[in-house]
């Protein structure tokens, strides 16, 4: 009876989960806040439908567990090692900011200073679980503010530990050495190197036994081991079994079967997190609310408002742009799952009462309930803070004019916003072609590296004008924006139609839903990851069943033409041959640089014949900086020369394919057995 029981709790759950999410979800509420509400209603304290929440809340804290593990397993040693100022400065100027103001307030308000120390303990804690689903979401873990929100989340898991063991300390009449406090903290301490180092040796060789073995279900059962065994052992030195399950997917990220381990792990984590946001809204005593409404409002606001002005200071004094600090402050402005953990204790010390804790309990749900929301509009309340800019030089912010060459003599350069990886093979690319560039980017660690190799990089942010005209965007040849944050290059498209109207802006995105509103606003060009995968993966597949290159080159045309109204404008202006990349769609006109090596280098137009070979038309030749328009069938092809092919997508490739290898010459595959997929050579 009692397994029956377990059975409908969980079928009550999840239907009343099911029904709210998906009537909040028309509303545009995120799923998590759905949950929460979901949870509030079936619990003792709503609907009464579940009573005994124990179940549900062990198992909630293995769906914790294992969205630690899976965020661990998105990060590497070496992402971990470029946050670590956020993690330790960021982290801890936050913690500290958060535990000194609000000691200071309680006591102003007639506590003695031990609960104010306490309650400065419990507000100093985010809820690590909703604010990186949330981020996940909305992809912005690897953003300015994702990255900062990231950091100080791990610092404050770290905090947790020495917090714990404090706390009996402030009750009253408590006394302990200070030596029995750093002892405690080195075990705790060497317990965790000892796990995270006996991970690293153990995990690739245990996964390699097993993977050796091809038994899916013993590989899944392995990793689960993995996951909520290191969580146990790091349990035992003190420390949350989250920040555990945290070191163990990053220590399988590194081993070569992360990817694997993600996909296998997803189910069982979407489930058993779902019943963690459930079993929140379980602990809010509505009753409360009727009892103490005022007392609850001003406790909820002073969370919100506090910890949202104090994190966004914390960014300030790292010296990020408002926005990045703003959207910080939003992410951390609830009080966290471990501070009820953190809240038991203290109530067991007597330094809160049970009326207190009713109040602190009911504020952070409601604080945890509105986190996914605000973390949804927070890109919409920065739109409008230009107002603040003047505190980034109160706190010293870095600026697009420190360090770097100028820019300012620049012309017809390319302006490149984001230096991850597209944004570092876009640079080295335009470097190899001469073409002049400059970057933003708001990783201070990436523009210090970059730097140091004398990249023309600045820290600035895209959107701001004051950076744009720093960077003498008006007189570019092109914006290219590669930054994960949509809602900033939104915000970076309009500020560059501001002070250049005709600026040609390219933009990178993953999803083609976002393809119709970007170009709306005022974007030329949109790359979609989503589909470029998608053709890349097309071309392979062809080319592992010998599919002659042009047929590929073909199916490619084909599929780039089905989708010619999402990643092409539908009506292009003529222009000059400079702009020859901006042709209409159904006659491509393409440019090719003749290399020294190159079949078609030191013979005729004559000789090649390429209209009859390929049924693309050479239009133009450029030499030596100078356009030779029509060249005549006897004029020789001289290496360095950019020939101007006309055709279509079919024949041209074909054409650019003869210039190299001769009519004669088939393509032949590179050293991997497969030829590229697509030949794009720079356009003029």
């Amino acid at each position: 009876m009692h397994d029956l029981t377990i059975l409908y709790q969980l079928a009550v759950i999840f239907g009343i989960a099911v029904v709210v999410v998906v009537l909040l979800g028309r509303i545009g509420l995120p799923s998590i806040a759905g949950l929460i509400v979901a949870g509030v209603l079936v619990g003792p304290n709503g609907l009464r439908l579940v009573e005994d929440v124990t179940v549900v809340e062990a198992l909630a804290e293995v769906g914790v567990v294992l969205l630690l593990f899976t965020i661990g397993l998105e990060f590497s040693l070496e992402r971990l090692r470029r946050i670590w100022r956020l993690v330790t400065i960021g982290g801890g100027i936050q913690v500290a900011l958060t535990v000194g103001a609000v000691c200071a307030a309680a006591v102003a308000w007639g506590y003695s200073w031990r609960p104010g120390l306490f309650f400065g303990f419990l507000a100093a804690l985010s809820s690590t679980a909703i604010v990186l689903r949330a981020l996940t979401e909305r992809d912005e873990t690897d953003a300015p503010h994702g990255r900062m929100i990231v950091g100080i989340l791990i610092f404050q898991d770290l905090c947790v530990v020495p917090m714990m063991l404090i706390v009996p300390m402030l009750a009253a009449g408590a006394a302990a050495s200070p030596a029995a406090v750093f002892t405690t903290l080195g075990k705790a301490a060497f317990m965790v190197l000892a796990v995270a180092g006996g991970a690293w040796l153990v995990v690739p060789r245990l996964l390699a036994i097993v993977a050796a073995e091809r038994k899916r279900d013993l590989f899944v059962l392995t990793v689960l081991l993995i996951c909520l065994g290191t969580a146990w052992l790091t349990s035992l030195a003190g420390l949350s079994l989250a920040l555990g399950a945290f070191l163990a997917g990053i220590v399988l990220a590194g081993s070569g079967y992360g990817h694997q381990a993600m996909s296998d792990v997803l189910p069982f984590r979407d489930s058993f997190a779902s019943l963690f946001f459930v079993s929140v809204g379980m602990l809010l005593d509505l009753r409360i609310l009727g009892e103490e409404p005022l007392a609850v409002a001003g406790l909820f606001l002073a969370i919100l408002v506090g910890k949202f002005l104090l994190a966004t200071l914390a960014a300030l004094v790292m010296r990020f742009p408002v926005r990045v600090a703003v959207l910080t402050g939003v992410g951390l402005a609830q009080v966290g799952e471990f501070s009820f953990v953190l809240a038991q204790t203290g109530a067991s010390a007597g330094l809160m009462s049970a009326v207190e804790s009713r109040l602190f309990l009911a504020a952070t749900v409601l604080s945890m309930l509105v986190t996914p929301v605000l973390v949804r509009l927070g890109p919409h309340f920065t739109a409008g803070m230009h107002w603040m800019n003047p505190l980034e030089r109160v706190f010293g912010t870095r600026g697009a004019d420190e360090g770097g060459p100028d820019v300012q003599g620049m012309r017809d350069h390319v302006v490149i916003a984001g230096f991850g990886l597209g944004g570092q093979t876009l640079a080295k690319s335009l470097k190899s072609s001469g073409i002049p560039y400059a970057i933003l980017e708001l990783n201070p660690a990436t523009v210090d590296r970059f730097r140091a190799e004398d990249e023309p990089i600045f820290y600035g942010d895209v959107s701001s004008q004051e950076v744009l005209n720093h960077m003498n965007c008006a007189q570019a040849r092109e914006l290219v924006l590669m930054i994960s944050d949509l809602a900033a290059a939104r915000r970076a498209i309009a500020a560059v139609r501001q002070c250049a109207p005709e600026q040609h802006i390219t933009i990178r995105t993953r999803y083609f839903e976002d393809v119709g509103e970007l170009k709306r606003i005022g974007a030329d060009d949109v790359v979609v990851e989503e589909f470029e995968n998608a053709v890349e993966l097309m071309a392979r597949v062809l080319r592992r069943f010998d599919t002659p290159r042009n047929v590929i080159a073909a199916r490619i045309a084909e599929a780039r033409h089905s989708r010619a109204d999402l990643v092409r404008p539908l009506q292009i202006p003529r222009r000059r041959l400079g702009h020859l990349h901006e042709l209409l769609e159904e006659v491509k006109v393409e440019s090719y640089l003749l290399d020294a090596e190159h079949w078609a280098v030191e013979r005729t137009c004559r000789e090649i014949d390429l209209r009859h070979a390929t049924g693309a038309s050479v239009v133009a030749l450029k030499r030596n900086g100078k356009i030779v328009p029509s060249p005549s069938p006897d004029e020789r092809l001289l290496a360095g020369d950019v020939v101007y092919l006309i055709g279509d997508q079919q024949a041209v490739t074909l054409a650019m394919e003869t210039l190299e290898r001769g009519i004669a010459t088939a393509p032949e595959a590179d050293g991997h057995g497969e030829a590229p997929a697509e030949i794009k050579p720079a356009e003029e």
